[in-house]
């Protein structure tokens, strides 16, 4: 049997997905945008692609999408042939007193976004069908959620680790795609995809940034114009801690002291951490001999609020 044209640009496609290069050929139409909610219909959708020799990326999501969810699913429309956006607001991850209630969802909105950055499919199931009544079983990683949000939100990434393995379990990809502002919950499932050997590739994008230096999130939908402006703290202490560490600083607690005058400095910002850990294992660094986080949680207002930086890493640290 002789390969068509259609089969062969399939294949170049596959052959430029594989190496990096965006997912699209010219000539190659996407399949049609896809809305699956029943966990069993996404697997079999799932399964089905997979036969076909189709690269899955994954980019899991709990909506409210901005420029930096819509990286990730550039990221992974870069590296695959097929790119699922996931939507679930997971309530095993919010304490009882968080703001579950409050967070903030767009579902028809996101779904434009999503498909405008390049999505194939949509999974957006309902909490009854990803927690069915009975459903006791949790995925932890024991050591590495106890320190930072671990510390001040108990049981968080017990819901986040457990959410994240369904997800790959229904979605079956080759690949997931999960921002760096959440860099803890980033080694985490780093973590629990090697230790349960998954055979995922997860990849990470650099933090996106407003122009003030303020990283994107969700919740800055929360915070009021005074509120909005106080948020820059937190990017100016990584800024400094960061000059510190360019500057020659190798003590952990000094580095500590030069990001955390900025955060003492704004009243509307009450900090609940700031410190240095190693990159990889999170453990505590007193002196920065190797690749470390400088990561920072603080309230404005009501609204919590986390950013990090990595020491010893090329990149561009935040502005001030």
């Amino acid at each position: 049997m002789f390969a068509t044209f259609d089969d062969g640009l399939e294949a170049a496609r596959r052959r430029f997905a594989r190496r990096g290069f965006p997912a699209s050929v010219p000539g190659v139409d996407r399949p049609a945008f896809e809305i699956i909610r029943d966990p069993a219909a996404m697997r079999a959708r799932a399964e089905d692609l997979r036969r076909d020799g189709r690269r899955i990326a994954v980019v899991p999501t709990m909506g409210a999408l901005h420029d930096g969810h819509l990286a990730l699913i550039h990221a992974a429309r870069a590296r695959a042939d097929i790119v699922i956006f996931t939507l679930f607001v997971n309530p095993t991850q919010f304490g009882p007193t968080e703001d579950l209630s409050r967070y903030p969802r767009d579902e028809a909105g996101d779904l434009d976004k999503a498909r405008g950055a390049g999505a194939d499919l949509a999974f957006c199931p309902d909490v009854s069908a990803m927690y069915p009544p009975g459903a006791q079983t949790f995925v932890e990683v024991r050591e590495l959620q106890k320190p930072l949000c671990g510390a001040s939100r108990p049981g968080h990434f017990a819901g986040v680790t457990t959410i994240v393995a369904k997800l790959f379990h229904i979605t079956q990809p080759h690949l997931a795609v999960f921002g760096e502002k959440d860099y803890q919950q980033l080694a985490l499932i780093r973590r629990m995809t090697r230790d349960l050997d998954f055979g995922i590739e997860i990849t990470s994008v650099a933090i996106v940034r407003e122009p003030d230096g303020v990283a994107m999130s969700s919740r800055n939908a929360y915070l009021e114009p005074g509120q909005r402006l106080a948020a820059r703290a937190l990017s100016g202490a990584l800024a400094a801690g960061a000059a510190a560490y360019a500057a020659g600083e190798r003590d952990g607690a000094m580095i500590v002291a030069a990001a955390r005058a900025i955060v003492d400095a704004e009243p509307l910002a009450r900090l609940d951490y700031l410190e240095v850990r190693d990159a990889a294992e999170l453990t505590v660094v007193e002196r920065v001999a190797g690749p470390a986080v400088l990561a920072v949680a603080a309230f404005v207002g009501k609204t919590r609020l986390i950013d990090n930086c990595v020491l010893g890493r090329a990149g561009s640290p935040p502005s001030a």
